[in-house]
């Protein structure tokens, strides 16, 4: 197989130095296709298209019937991956790629996915959004055992307990490897005759299954269908294992049938607006939610102003549905990176300005309401309602798309500890004056719920998995409750 160079080092006290702002940080993108001679250049696309669920790396493992070749470097897909050489080393007919934010592992190149090993039946190549809870457990006792790894990544472990199964055939192996796991996934991997995808039996991670041609397709989210002009077939169900080959679509269920509990997020920040999941439209959604916003924290204002992008959805419905003007009261510039080095102390307090500014023209003499989809830390915020000011604003009123943050999250959402949350650490009325805030509101649980079609939450059995709002984990968290969790990399530090 061959193999890039590595090309560059971070260590987790480098991603701390490079933060950008305390918004929640996107998972990772998974994407797959079975039987198409253009499999590399289809997969490049699809990971254009699933950029927003990870900046730090991209990689591509290619098929062409008697080797597999790969490409993995760090940075964005169009950095790479456009580049015709790159592709063209990329030969075959199925290939699996991968868009990176790392929770758990370094990011270095031998962490960035698709992750590859030759077992007993052939070389595997595997790509995961999510983060499993019981990785350092299962990690710990597979290295006791003799295990080599090669990563510090949590998805290598799905190797190892592959290659020890004693099943006959691959696709017993991997469920046997997947009943062993905890947390949230969704895998696409790729063995010298199949291209394989399982979500895991809550359905937290997204998955769908399309097809271009009559070529299979397992990706994230269908806005990497949308980009090669696929067809949207089905999503993949909570618990599922799809196997593709030459013999068609194999569907396969190995665990108890349960309800399924979709991550929240998905809708209120990671998804791209464009993309349909769980067959709801995820801009419909977050326009509902602005809606509902409106209705339950209405403000004395003048106009609606989203803090951009993921708020502006939301602002249209708060817009709407209040009656006020929307404008764009905050330009934000699409072209400061994430690995931007902020050298100084100075440099670093006018890093908001870096990626918003002020639309004075807008702003100046008016009461605004503030739109955002969430409140994590709060320190953005901050800045964000003193560039307001500072541009002429009479009153600032921030409203908030979502519920309080008030628990951090183990299954892929790179979220602080819990005493740097600060809706965990503060009342209302501490949050409105530690941002600097004329009023300060958030959508209620209800509010969430009904967004989202459902009328209202069921206690006993929730329809998502809403745990950063309600503490409700729908999983078991191995790792966290023996005290051995990794520390969840964190692009949320900042000055303050």
């Amino acid at each position: 197989m061959t193999v890039a160079n590595e090309t560059a080092h971070f260590t987790s006290d480098d991603l701390d130095k490079q933060a950008m702002g305390d918004t929640l940080r996107e998972e990772c993108g998974v994407f797959g296709i079975f039987g198409h001679p253009d499999a590399a250049a289809l997969t490049a696309l699809g990971l254009h298209a699933l950029q927003h669920r990870g900046q730090e790396a991209a990689g591509i493992v290619a098929y062409d019937g008697k080797r597999f070749h790969s490409e993995r470097r760090m940075g964005l897909v169009g950095d790479t991956f456009s580049k015709r050489e790159v592709i063209e080393r990329l030969p075959g007919h199925a290939s699996v790629g991968h868009v990176r934010y790392s929770t758990t592992g370094e990011t270095i190149l031998r962490n960035v996915q698709p992750l590859f090993a030759e077992l007993s039946g052939g070389g595997f190549a595997v790509a995961h959004n999510g983060n499993l809870t019981n990785a350092l457990s299962l990690r710990r006792q597979l290295v006791r055992d003799g295990a080599i790894m090669q990563s510090t990544s949590d998805t290598e472990v799905i190797l190892h307990l592959l290659a020890r199964s004693k099943r006959a055939r691959f696709v017993e192996r991997f469920v046997d490897a997947i009943r062993e796991i905890e947390g949230a996934y969704s895998f696409v991997g790729l063995t010298n005759k199949k291209l394989v995808g399982a979500r895991d039996p809550q359905g937290i991670r997204p998955l769908v299954l399309g097809e271009l041609n009559g070529a299979p397709i397992l990706t994230s989210e269908t806005c990497a269908l949308d980009i090669i002009g696929a067809k949207f077939v089905r999503d993949v169900e909570n618990g599922e294992v799809i196997v593709i080959s030459e013999d068609g679509v194999e569907s396969h269920k190995p665990f108890p049938l349960m309800p399924p509990r979709p991550c929240i997020f998905e809708y209120i920040y990671f998804a791209r607006p464009d993309s349909i999941v769980g067959g709801k439209s995820v801009y419909q959604v977050r326009r509902n939610l602005g809606t509902e916003l409106a209705r339950e924290s209405p403000a004395n204002a003048d106009i609606v102003v989203p803090v951009p992008d993921s708020g502006v959805p939301a602002a249209i419905g708060f817009a709407q549905a209040s009656g006020l003007n929307y404008e764009l009261g905050i330009i934000r510039n699409h072209y400061v990176g994430r690995t931007f080095i902020e050298p100084t102390q100075q440099i670093r307090e006018l890093g908001v300005r870096m990626k918003h500014s002020a639309n004075k023209a807008a702003v100046a003499g008016k009461r605004i309401v503030l739109i955002d989809d969430s409140l994590v830390r709060g320190t953005t915020s901050v800045k964000i309602v003193r560039m307001m000011r500072e541009a002429g604003a009479k009153e600032v009123h921030f409203r908030i798309a979502s519920p309080p943050i008030t628990h951090p999250d183990f299954y892929g959402i790179d979220t602080p500890d819990k005493d740097k949350l600060l809706a965990a650490n503060h009342d209302l009325e501490g949050m409105r004056k530690y941002i600097g805030a004329d009023s300060l509101a958030f959508l209620s649980i209800g509010g969430l719920y009904r967004a989202m079609g459902e009328g209202s939450r069921n206690a006993e059995r929730p329809q998502y998995t809403d745990h950063c709002f309600t503490g409700e984990y729908p999983t078991p968290l191995t790792d966290r409750n023996g005290e051995i969790a990794p520390r969840q990399l964190s692009l949320l530090a900042e000055a303050s």
